[in-house]
């Protein structure tokens, strides 16, 4: 489902201790409603979109792509998370498929990127699963000021 205005208490959810151990950890009240303003403009459009992920009814977690710069070349970028509770079911591959889709759809970048931490097993093996190709690892800036070693993986949309 496209991200809408009443997600934000998804967004706070996912913002925990937890969930964003491998991302430099939780963020402000402010980023996050910062945040969610990002991710309702995005709204489709060209630009990329967030998506709740949804099970049986129920915000499960979050997945998006979006415009970035990698290595000189224009990509999408993709990311998401999933609550605690929902995680080891494959529910993140399978979000991730969809959303290799969503981006080859909207044809303006060749490669959707996702840049796992290095250490961060889990959403590495989303990545394999979702039929990602690994490319090494980088030091990859996220949040701003704060240096992590990421793995970049990637999908050939097979656009422009």
């Amino acid at each position: 489902m496209p991200w809408a205005e009443g997600d934000f208490g998804l967004l706070v959810a996912c913002n925990s201790a937890e969930m964003t151990a491998h991302l430099g950890g939780p963020e402000t009240r402010e980023q996050v409603e910062s945040r969610h303003r990002r991710y309702l403009a995005l709204g489709g459009r060209g630009q990329g979109q967030m998506f709740r992920i949804a099970l049986d009814g129920e915000a499960v977690g979050s997945i998006g792509y979006w415009e970035t710069s990698w290595q000189g070349e224009s990509v999408w970028e993709t990311g998401w998370g999933v609550l605690p509770g929902f995680q080891g079911r494959g529910i993140a591959a399978s979000a991730a498929r969809l959303v290799v889709e969503e981006a080859r759809a909207a044809g303006r970048h060749r490669r959707l990127h996702a840049f796992p931490s290095a250490d961060h097993a889990a959403s590495n093996g989303v990545c394999r699963k979702a039929g990602f190709t690994p490319g090494g690892e980088h030091d990859f800036e996220y949040p701003k000021g704060r240096w992590m070693r990421c793995n970049d993986w990637s999908v050939d949309l097979g656009g422009s």
